[in-house]
Parts: structure tokens; sequence; C-alpha cells
């Protein structure tokens, strides 16, 4: 397996009077998908914001490309190469999608060779460059955000549930979008619910519960095992399609 990108050891996090992590350890090996499973409450958005710094560990490291962050703040922790898709999105839907484009450019003009591989998986970018991005359906918004974290390289991306409430063409676009990313060496850690996605796109995983992490392995082992699937879960990865 590579080396880990991204290690997480020991973390805790406290939201007000909620203990949510209870020590997780994980590791994203450098250049794969990384997938984060668990049951609805597991901690699995807590632990994509407790790594930018939207919320900060009250114990335990994070530790980044050789360097913990674990006490930066989220705009030094996004400087580093780290960009990050919430399930709410969080697009600015008064501004165009160009205009939301340019905001995630920390280095400067949009790149036209970075544009145009964006336009290939997502046309509707393209189509709807000028309008304001609260006008796009709900699977051409979660394009737009996708968009917006890759407008530059990164090396690190958080992804919380891209597919959710998409339509099958849809995540298919995804699918292949983050294909192409993975074969760049984008390192990824996905939050996903969508069988056929995690299946397709996912070379380790990890699954929580419960504020820690209960299992980690090959994602590809993981889709084999049903009784395995059905212990993590509580049902098969198929039941979550």
């Amino acid at each position: 397996m590579p080396e880990p990108l991204l290690t997480l050891s020991g973390v805790h996090t406290h939201i007000g009077h909620y203990h949510i992590l209870q020590g997780v350890d994980l590791a994203a090996p450098r250049g794969e998908l990384t997938m984060l499973l668990g049951r609805n409450g597991a901690g699995k958005t807590t632990t994509l914001r407790t790594i930018l710094g939207l919320w900060r560990a009250s114990a335990g490291g994070v530790r980044f490309d050789g360097q913990d962050i674990t006490r930066l703040d989220t705009p030094a922790i996004a400087a580093r190469g780290i960009a990050y898709v919430p399930e709410s999105m969080g697009i600015f839907a008064g501004l165009t999608v160009h205009e939301n484009l340019l905001l995630a450019a920390r280095e400067g003009p949009l790149r036209d060779e970075r544009l145009e591989w964006i336009f290939r998986f997502f046309p509707p970018m393209k189509k709807f460059w000028d309008l304001p991005a609260g006008n796009l359906s709900g699977g051409q918004k979660q394009m737009l955000a996708i968009s917006r974290a890759i407008v530059e390289p990164r090396k690190l991306l958080l992804i919380d549930e891209p597919t959710k409430g998409l339509a099958p063409a849809i995540i298919q676009n995804l699918i292949a979008a983050f294909a192409e990313l993975k074969k760049s060496q984008t390192t990824i850690l996905m939050v996903e619910q969508n069988f056929h996605a995690a299946r397709s796109l996912g070379d380790s995983v990890a699954v929580m519960d419960a504020g820690r992490v209960v299992h980690t392995g090959r994602m590809a082992d993981l889709a084999a095992d049903e009784a395995l699937q059905t212990k993590l879960l509580g049902l098969s990865l198929e039941a979550h399609q």
C-alpha cells in the first residue's frame, strides 16, 4: 500500500457537549481513493471537517504530507492543497458559475486546459457559465461544487456524499470524473452511500461506527464479503444504492 498522504492518530472531536470522534485512527494512501463508510451518525462528516480545521480536534493529531496540521486554521490547511466538497455543496447561489470557479482559483486566472477538462465531464458548467449558480438543478450544483474543488490541481480532495440524490446518468459522469482524477495521482477521501460508486472508485476503505474507525482494508475485499458488510454496516452494500 502506498505511503499515506494523510494520517489521523487518536483524533477526538467535541462539538459543544457532544463527544463525536472518539479516537479516530485513519490513513489515506497517497494517490488512492479511500472510501469512508458507516451508518448515519458514525462521525464521517465530522472526520472530514476536523481534517480541514472547521471543527477543532480536542485530542490526537492530523498529519498531511509529512506535516502536523492539527492546530492550523482552515485557510492555512486549504492552502497546502486540500479542497473540501461538503454534502451541502456550499456554492454561492447569487454568483455565476464563472464567479464561483474564480473564487476557488487561488493561483490567479482560470486555466483554459483545466476548464476544458472540467467541461468534458460536466458540460453544464460551460452551458451555464454566465448564469447564477442558484438557477442550476441539484445535479448541476453538485457538478459545480466538485468543479470548484478541482479547478486547480489539489493534493487531497475531501468529498462528502457527492452522489446523494442524483440521477443515475449524473452519477456515471461523476464516477468517470473521479476515475480520471485518480489517474492524475490526486488523493481522495470520500464519504459515500451509493454502493455502485463506492465499489467502482474505492481503492481502500475505512468503516466508522460510534466515532471510531472499526475496519480498514481494500474496497474490493469488502465489496466481495456480504457477511462483513452486514457486520460492519448493518446490511449489505447493495442496500445502500
